[in-house]
């Protein structure tokens, strides 16, 4: 099946989401059919700190056309930051959208987590997931949702971690496991790697970009149907 991705949201998480992906369809020993568009992030913040959905699912949509005529077979946001105007996209798609929020849900309960600590954009904390997680609960500190919130921005635009923005997610973490009892820390914004990757913090972290890119890798290798993956049209 061919993957259609919007990219550049950021830069650093569209080559990861390439790389991962790449890795997982090769392990399985087939060719990787993938299309990706670029999204401008400073477009994407405006109308996210705006609330703008519409506006910005009529970006979206013009982009997944041009996936649709480059071939794909669906399309998927890099960004779960992105997702904020989901539904509107998913209205206007001429794709089927395959979610990276939908499947988290069912593998934090698979894995065990009863209460999960959350990482990533100013909407993404204060929402717990946009409110779409069931079998698990969703926290946040909820103090410092505007401050870790445009670390996390500036972190995503610059496409680096600083030593001290590392810091303060790692510690922002441990507190959500000492102090509101996160059995795991997810990192809910895909440029989270930037900072996560190569530490060994003591906690347990899942990385939502990886159950993302799985769902992914399998519908690329027709191993799942669209409809096994719960693709919304």
């Amino acid at each position: 099946m061919h993957i259609g991705l919007i990219g550049g949201i950021g830069v650093a998480a569209t080559v990861v989401y390439y790389q991962r992906l790449s890795a997982a369809v090769a392990a399985r020993g087939k060719p990787l059919e993938l299309t990706i568009v670029q999204a401008d992030v400073q477009e994407l913040i405006r109308n996210n700190l705006a609330d703008e959905r519409e506006a910005q699912a009529q970006v979206y949509a013009g982009l997944i056309d041009r996936l649709k005529a480059a071939g794909a077979d669906c399309a998927a946001i890099t960004s779960l930051g992105g997702h904020f105007c989901y539904a509107e996209t998913v209205a206007r798609s001429s794709l089927p959208m395959v979610s990276a929020v939908k499947p988290l849900d069912a593998y934090f309960a698979s894995q065990g987590y009863g209460t999960v600590g959350l990482l990533g954009t100013r909407v993404v904390m204060r929402t717990k997931l946009y409110g779409q997680l069931v079998q698990s609960r969703a926290v946040a500190l909820e103090d410092e949702i505007e401050t870790l919130g445009q670390t996390y921005l500036d972190m995503a635009v610059a496409g680096a971690c600083s030593d001290a923005d590392r810091a303060t997610f790692l510690s922002a973490g441990q507190r959500m496991v000492d102090d509101l009892g996160a059995d795991a820390i997810v990192l809910a914004g895909t440029d989270l790697n930037l900072a996560f990757d190569g530490q060994s913090p003591g906690y347990t972290v899942v990385d939502a970009l990886d159950v993302h890119v799985d769902v992914l890798a399998r519908l690329a290798t027709r191993e799942m149907t669209l409809e096994q993956a719960g693709a919304d049209r």
